[in-house]
């Protein structure tokens, strides 16, 4: 089996208190690979809102969110991690159907909050992906 050179490491000199969990206080990361998408929400290229449901929005920010992936030569198989913003958690399950029938699996690591959109916008997204094959 060949050994990969890791894509990440800790900076020389960087330390955490003695208490800290099981976590790196900083990480340098080889971006060369690395796509990432600033948060989407449902808006067409004229900044018209499309939908006012949750699973129109949800439908159209994941629309844009694949041209924009796509634009850098990826796809949502791509994908490894998402951050989910709604303006009402009780949308989950809704924004849940929608979401699993788009993404494939295996599905990215995913956090979702509920949180202050900017109206009328009831779902937002951010994305980061990895791009296939060698550099």
């Amino acid at each position: 089996m060949k050994h990969k050179t890791s894509l990440k490491s800790v900076p020389s000199g960087a330390f955490q208190h003695i208490t800290a969990g099981p976590y790196s206080p900083v990480l340098q990361v080889d971006t060369s690979r690395l796509i990432v998408l600033s948060g989407q929400v449902a808006v067409d290229r004229e900044g018209h809102v499309i939908g006012s449901t949750i699973e129109e929005q949800t439908e159209a920010t994941l629309a844009n969110c694949s041209r924009l992936l796509s634009d850098a030569g990826a796809s949502f198989a791509d994908v490894f991690k998402v951050n989910v913003y709604l303006s009402d958690i009780g949308d989950w399950k809704a924004f849940n159907a929608v979401y699993a029938r788009v993404l494939p699996q295996p599905y990215p690591a995913r956090t979702a909050v509920q949180a202050v959109l900017i109206s009328p916008f009831i779902v937002e997204l951010d994305m980061w992906a990895a791009l296939p094959g060698n550099p």
